[in-house]
């Protein structure tokens, strides 16, 4: 049993608040910080009361001498599970120079922790990042509040470390980088998603500054293979020729062929053969749901997404005179991001000039227009953040194949890029591809896929509040079923009836609400009753079912407790700011009627261009879902899909797929690692290359083991650019290949060994 010690404020002259311990004693900083103050310290078992734990426990414990706080965070049974620093007023930290929260973290367990830190200031204000712990590991970890570094906008999506030492920074996720310092709530550290609690040691809560930072780290990052020239990996290549001889290496490996259980279509030869329908289908076998082969063999899609060149290039801070650039046309059936490189017109290169000092110093070598890897510039005329709006983009990945696949007897390096990359996939063992495939794959006959299509164009829309990719589409605007029609028709073309589509995903992860509040999870309903009918199809299909359900506004009134005059207060637009059940009843209704109307859309027209083919969703991100919108899916998805960036499918989280018995598949997972030379290791952090193949197996087992779901796509092939992809940023660890097209081989071993027993472990 421990003692619980009150903690003691005091406002120094600093104008920031210093929490003591009964006992304080100021630790030993790492090498190349500076302690300004101790916040807690945890000595004679002393237990700060500011310390709350969620879904965990919390003991007093001692190392040589010094107090600690032996933390156990109960995951398992809980979707999240957090410990939060939060002081009896908030800290005022707004006198304070260039400094970082930190704090001292041991693991010591046997396999590393991630966990997501928030701070929050009095506004509500959020400031996001993530980090690993590593097994066996002792660490001080800083979240910097304020330095140059966060008013910094590099077109990254995590900068490289500037502090000079051997602390180990957070990595910025999202939220507000300038928080009200004048005003702390809380920070608060927590795990997500996993499969198993977790164990952490902490120790000495502190403000820090660094003693030196870096001022050149952003400049000469990347070398002419695209690789972080400033941190060497056994993963990175110094030359063409060591390209060559990984090709000719590789080439040895790839001729032992697949799996000898396949069917043709990667189904389970061994297996029960159930009936063949001549395409690929959805079915229960012995309570599981599953697909079925065209041959009738029982099939798991487990495979890889994003194999193009779409996000390949990165932003190289020059841009061109825009006269000279062809504008985006209001007809294109796929985003600009998902496009090909787009390059310049030859007569707009003479106008080139620097636009971002910043990002063109990001590049020790960039070729020129006219050399023979100058063919791998692009142009972006639109993204989605960083410090330029538009600009040149140029694919170091695309550069690579060149170097290596390309030869004068075989001059087309795409194609023998792509016969390699499906060699790959068979001898490592996954069944099929996953979402955004390149069409030029779709003819070749030797493996599964998914084909994928958007629909974008001049319809209406409508906002959840949170609208992170763009809009969501207004789907009783008649031009919205139009452009799916026309959408469905390309992929249809593009498939051409080919047995190896298995279905068609059909856009992604859109913002349709989240379950965090009444106010998010109604955002459509809320936000659309707001517009007049005039502007919204889909506000004036609300009113008629508000009209149909409440013959007079007097009914409307009673049971909203409002007091709206006549009904075309309601046509016109009415903003809800009390929600009591009716209100919440009818926002539920609303909802379901907008997120059906659009699934219904969508299906029909892929089932009038794609008949044989099954419909697979939208792919839930699982940030951006509510029930409502899961329900509407399930009527109309073949197989709904969803983005699931966790450890794995912890039971928690996914009860609701007791409610839906329909088949899931996971769209999206990832796993990185920052021992790559990517300064992100992505959404889902691991120590290293080895652990990231341990992680990669143990996620892939929570989903085989799943009832519900028929598949799980990582995303994606190959690393993010080191520089960051043109649209948004992303410098993600997150390919089972590097830049330079070199596989990372215990990612790979783990994959093979997770293939060779799927169907066994699945359908035991």
């Amino acid at each position: 049993m421990f003692i619980k010690s009150r903690v003691t404020s005091l406002l120094l002259p600093l104008g920031c608040t210093l929490l003591l311990a009964c006992s304080p004693q100021q630790a030993q900083p790492p090498s190349g910080i500076t302690t300004l103050t101790t916040l807690y310290n945890f000595d004679h078992g002393d237990l700060p009361d500011a310390l709350k734990i969620t879904h965990g426990s919390v003991e007093s414990t001692e190392k040589s001498g010094n107090g600690q706080a032996k933390i156990t965070l109960h995951s398992k049974s809980h979707h999240s599970a957090s410990f939060t620093l939060r002081p009896y007023s908030p800290w005022q930290w707004n006198s304070m120079g260039e400094f970082a929260f930190a704090l001292d973290i041991s693991n010591p367990s046997g396999q590393s922790t991630q966990l997501y830190a928030t701070a929050t200031d009095a506004k509500g204000h959020v400031h996001n990042r993530s980090f690993v712990v590593p097994a066996h590991s002792s660490n001080t970890y800083y979240m910097e509040l304020r330095g140059a570094d966060l008013s910094t906008d590099s077109g990254l999506r995590a900068n490289p470390k500037q502090w000079q030492s051997s602390a180990a920074p957070m990595i910025w996720r999202h939220g507000t980088k300038q928080l009200d310092l004048a005003a702390i709530n809380e920070i608060s550290f927590t795990v997500r998603g996993l499969l198993e609690d977790k164990t952490l040691i902490i120790d000495n809560a502190q403000l820090v500054r660094a003693n030196q930072i870096d001022p050149h780290y952003l400049t000469g990052l990347i070398d002419k293979f695209g690789q972080n020239a400033k941190q060497n990996s056994e993963y990175h290549v110094a030359s063409k020729a060591q390209l060559i001889a990984d090709k000719k290496a590789e080439r040895r490996t790839l001729a032992q062929g697949s799996l000898t259980d396949r069917s043709t279509f990667s189904g389970w030869k061994d297996g029960p053969k159930l009936q063949a329908s001549g395409y690929f289908r959805v079915a229960k076998y012995q309570n599981k749901w599953t697909l079925v082969d065209p041959e009738g063999y029982l099939f798991f899609s487990n495979g890889i997404a994003n194999v193009r060149m779409a996000n390949t290039s990165t932003l190289t801070g020059y841009d061109f005179d825009h006269s000279l650039i062809q504008p985006r046309s209001g007809n294109e059936l796929t985003p600009e991001d998902s496009q090909g490189l787009n390059r310049v017109p030859d007569t707009a290169i003479k106008s080139r000039k620097v636009a971002s000092e910043l990002r063109a110093d990001l590049f020790t070598w960039l070729p020129d227009y006219h050399e023979p890897l100058g063919k791998h510039y692009g142009y972006r005329r639109s993204v989605h953040s960083g410090p330029l709006t538009q600009g040149e983009s140029y694919s170091f990945y695309r550069a690579n194949l060149e170097r290596k696949y390309a030869t004068e007897t075989q001059p087309d390096f795409m194609q023998q890029w792509r016969d390699t990359t499906v060699d790959r996939m068979l001898n490592w063992g996954f069944t099929s591809f996953g979402n955004w495939l390149d069409p030029d794959f779709y003819q070749l006959d030797r493996i599964p896929y998914f084909a994928n299509g958007w629909i974008i164009g001049d319809f209406k829309t409508v906002s959840s509040g949170n609208d992170y990719w763009s809009p969501l589409p207004d789907p009783f605007d008649p031009e919205f079923a139009k452009r799916a029609d026309i959408t469905l028709k390309r992929v249809a073309k593009e498939v051409n009836n080919s047995p190896w589509c298995i279905g068609v995903f059909i856009d992604n992860e859109k913002s349709w609400g989240s379950e965090s509040s009444l106010e998010a999870r109604y955002g459509i309903a809320l936000n659309t009753l707001s517009l007049p009918d005039g502007d919204s199809p889909t506000k004036a299909r609300f009113t008629q079912w508000l009209a149909d359900k409440y013959s007079n506004i007097e009914s409307l009134n009673s049971a909203w407790n409002s007091n709206y005059p006549h009904w075309d207060s309601i046509v016109q637009g009415v903003q809800l700011n009390e929600l009591n059940a009716s209100v919440i009843a009818d926002l539920s209704a609303l909802t379901e009627i907008y997120a059906s109307e659009y699934f219904r859309v969508v299906n029909a027209a892929v089932k009038r261009h794609l008949p044989n083919h099954l419909y697979m969703g939208a792919r839930f991100a699982d940030w951006g879902m509510t029930p409502e919108v899961r329900a509407a899916a399930a009527k109309y998805a073949d197989v709904i899909s969803y983005n699931y960036y966790k450890e794995g499918l912890d039971s928690d989280f996914w009860a609701f797929l007791d409610q839906l018995d329909k088949p899931a598949i996971i769209g999206e997972f990832h796993i990185g690692a920052t021992d790559s030379g990517l300064f992100n290791p992505g959404l889902v952090h691991a120590q290293s290359q080895q652990d990231r193949a341990t992680m990669y197996t143990a996620y892939m087992n929570s989903v085989i083991d799943n009832p519900y779901f028929v598949g799980a796509h990582w995303f994606q092939y190959l690393d993010s650019p080191v520089s960051g992809r043109a649209y948004d940023g992303e410098n993600y660890n997150v390919g089972f290949v590097t830049v330079a097209d070199r596989p990372y081989t215990p990612l790979v071993n783990a994959a093979r060994t997770v293939n060779s027993e799927l169907y066994p472990k699945r359908f035991k």
